[in-house]
């Protein structure tokens, strides 16, 4: 056994902790807590075994937990940012690479390299696991905000358009979930719960 391996992933493993603290916009289903990140993830993770085969293309459904388990890793330092942020972009891929070399460096050689490939195939959202992991990621907060009676998008006044331009791309993912998405944003207008524009 390799201890110093060892001692780099318990290493990694306390530092992942920090994104228990790392609080999102978004509240848990009919409640006014915001989630963590690491529920988020949890709760990706599940959904993503539980909705695979709504996916539009064969995916390894491993692959795809994992992606969403670690998507969110570098947000220990680099932040999250809210998705409708209008001041700064969701995409600070700078921050969050060196977020990633940092974190995931931690971890033996071979580990750390397959941990930065896995979450830039995520980022990059090209491949059909990637496409599924986004997919998941962008349903979560779409059916916290419909429990919550608008929760953020009412909370920070987003619009309708807005909405659906984040929310279309669980399409790329799974035409049957936007299907459904697409209704429940619908609803949400007719509900008065998301405002046109």
């Amino acid at each position: 056994m390799n201890t110093q391996d060892l001692l780099n992933q318990i290493a990694f493993i306390k530092e992942i902790d920090k994104v228990k603290y790392i609080q999102r916009k978004t509240k848990l289903f009919n409640s006014d807590r915001n989630e963590n990140d690491a529920e988020h993830s949890w709760h990706l993770a599940l959904m993503a075994i539980v909705l695979a085969e709504h996916s539009n293309e064969p995916i390894n459904v491993l692959k795809v937990v994992k992606m969403v388990l670690i998507h969110d890793i570098v947000e220990i330092d680099a932040g999250d940012v809210f998705i409708y942020d209008t001041q700064k972009s969701h995409d600070n891929t700078d921050e969050e690479r060196l977020a990633a070399n940092r974190i995931f460096g931690l971890l033996p050689e071979k580990q750390a390299a397959e941990m930065i490939a896995i979450w830039e195939e995520f980022e990059a959202g090209e491949t059909n696991e990637a496409k599924f992991a986004k997919s998941m990621d962008r349903l979560e907060p779409l059916l916290q905000n419909t429990s919550n009676n608008g929760g953020t998008w009412k909370e920070f006044g987003v619009s309708y358009s807005k909405v659906y331009e984040k929310k279309s791309v669980i399409k790329e993912g799974s035409k049957t979930i936007w299907n459904y998405a697409e209704g429940l944003i619908n609803d949400s207008v007719a509900k008065g719960i998301l405002k046109e524009e």
